[in-house]
């Protein structure tokens, strides 16, 4: 293969980091199934290559991701707020990647920054901050944004009834 350009720079490997959390999916919905397995399977199996302890949080046994040899720990509880805050208490990985499980795991790792349990443990979000999952999957808040930046958004309005909806 052809070298890499010169212009291409390489992130260093994060040598504060020793134990890392992954956040599933959960149990196979329809539209999302092998490719959340696939990305988190991979995911652990080359965090563990370069070295880090994988602590991973799934809770479908029918997927290739919560075989034992795939994270050090596995831990197959319902993926609730209550249970993945205990399971960081008790771990206390320096980081954790959410993005893995999609729009489960983004949805708890915002919960457990919110609660607090982030900054408790001092455990850090790879990958995107929770501000900025909040503001891609609030509507209103990811069209302020878009207003902001001069992005063309399309004329929108949050209703929350039906009798609003028609006025709107």
């Amino acid at each position: 293969p052809a070298p890499a350009p010169a212009s291409l720079k390489i992130m260093p490997k994060r040598t504060d980091i020793k134990k890392i959390m992954m956040i599933g999916s959960g149990p196979i919905v329809i539209g999302q199934a092998a490719e959340f397995d696939y990305a988190g399977t991979q995911a652990c199996l080359a965090l563990k290559e370069e070295g880090y302890e994988v602590v991973l949080c799934n809770s479908n046994p029918a997927t290739i991701m919560t075989d034992t040899s795939i994270a050090d720990k596995v831990y197959m509880e319902p993926l609730t707020i209550d249970f993945i805050a205990r399971i960081c208490r008790l771990e206390r990985p320096d980081a954790i990647i959410p993005g893995i499980g999609g729009q489960t795991g983004l949805n708890l790792a915002v919960q457990l920054a919110k609660l607090g349990v982030l900054e408790e443990c001092e455990i850090e979000l790879l990958g995107t901050n929770a501000k900025s999952i909040e503001k891609a999957e609030d509507r209103e808040l990811f069209k302020e944004l878009c207003l902001e930046i001069d992005e063309p958004v399309i004329p929108s309005q949050i209703t929350y009834s039906v009798e609003e909806a028609i006025k709107a």
